[in-house]
């Protein structure tokens, strides 16, 4: 691999995590010179990263170069409605197919996000799809984590987390135990139902919050 396509790699894979934690807003838009600066690099490996972040729906042009994508609130809950249908498949895969190490790290992460007396909105999106990404690498189904993590990418755009409604962060780290639980014992009904369930509530929130910013 060439020293440009390294550069490219990393400043993709850095871009996307940023966007995906909610760190560039809806329309920001990302500017060649500036990331090159940033990163140290040169515009190209730039330009690649972000030819492949709009390949990911990420990205679109703006009127000043590419910016964060924004989706509309019929897309946000398309993308739920999808979301309740993996998220269950996932889990109950992962009941069947998880590994020792599997377990340990979704109960690691678990133990990581108690210890956090009031993240913020932010840390509870990142380390919320941190864990379900996890649940997804459980699985062993390479065709599957990747569509969930295409699927899941677009929700970053939707303002504040559901997580940071009332007391849903406790409530969901609940249900995450349960559903570490479910995979431990490899109870693949139990873990489609608690993660179908988990992803319905979330669905509930959204659009309850979707009312709530189109009322205003």
């Amino acid at each position: 691999m060439t020293t440009s396509r390294t550069d490219a790699e990393a400043v993709y894979h850095d871009l996307r995590a940023e966007i995906l934690a909610g760190g560039f807003p809806p329309g920001t838009p990302l500017r060649e010179t500036a990331l090159a600066a940033r990163f140290g690099v040169s515009r190209t490996p730039v330009r690649e990263a972000l030819r492949r972040l709009a390949q990911d729906r990420l990205l679109v042009p703006g009127t000043r170069g590419m910016e964060v994508r924004t989706i509309d609130a019929e897309e946000v809950v398309q993308i739920y409605d999808m979301r309740v249908l993996l998220e269950a498949e996932a889990a109950g895969q992962a009941a069947q197919a998880r590994g020792t190490t599997d377990l340990l790290r979704l109960e690691g992460l678990l133990e990581r996000d108690r210890k956090v007396p009031d993240p913020d909105d932010a840390t509870r999106i990142r380390t919320n799809l941190e864990f379900h990404a996890t649940i997804w690498r459980a699985t062993h189904n390479p065709v599957l984590i990747d569509l969930m993590e295409r699927l899941t990418g677009h929700l970053v755009h939707a303002p504040q987390s559901t997580l940071s409604v009332g007391d849903r962060w406790r409530e969901a780290l609940d249900e995450h135990e349960k559903l570490i639980t479910a995979i431990r014992d490899r109870d693949e009904a139990a873990a489609r139902s608690i993660a179908a369930e988990h992803m319905n509530t979330a669905r509930r929130i959204r659009l309850s919050l979707l009312r709530e910013a189109a009322g205003q």
